[in-house]
């Protein structure tokens, strides 16, 4: 399985990106896929996940009703669509995935990791 994400940028404050993570490798039926983002001294955090198939999907609570996650199933392609960004959306921007269709917000849960993609919130 790879995992190619991509989309992110330097915006300012308020603005809005779209994050794509391409997926290969396999028929991701029975997967859910997340979003995870790290800054700089600080863990791994969860921000989203959804289930391939169902597409049914799970936020962290400082992203509802700003971030939203979909996935084109056609294009292998799952999408994290961020408005009115913060600074403190600053981060690097992971995908993931695990080969179960429980969405889960532990990383250990996930299978899978792309490389990851940087997002710059500037006030």
């Amino acid at each position: 399985v790879q995992l190619q994400a991509s989309g992110g940028g330097l915006v300012q404050t308020g603005n809005s990106l779209r994050l794509s993570c391409k997926a290969s490798g396999r028929p991701f039926s029975g997967y859910s896929m997340g979003w995870f983002r790290q800054a700089p001294g600080l863990d791994r955090e969860f921000v989203a996940a959804l289930s391939w198939t169902a597409g049914n999907s799970i936020y962290a609570d400082f992203v509802k009703g700003r971030f939203a996650i979909s996935r084109d199933i056609t294009k292998n392609t799952m999408f994290l669509q961020m408005n009115n960004l913060k600074p403190e959306d600053t981060a690097v921007y992971f995908c993931a995935a695990s080969a179960t269709a429980t969405l889960t917000t532990f990383p250990t849960e996930y299978d899978f990791w792309g490389q990851g993609t940087l997002v710059t919130v500037s006030s």
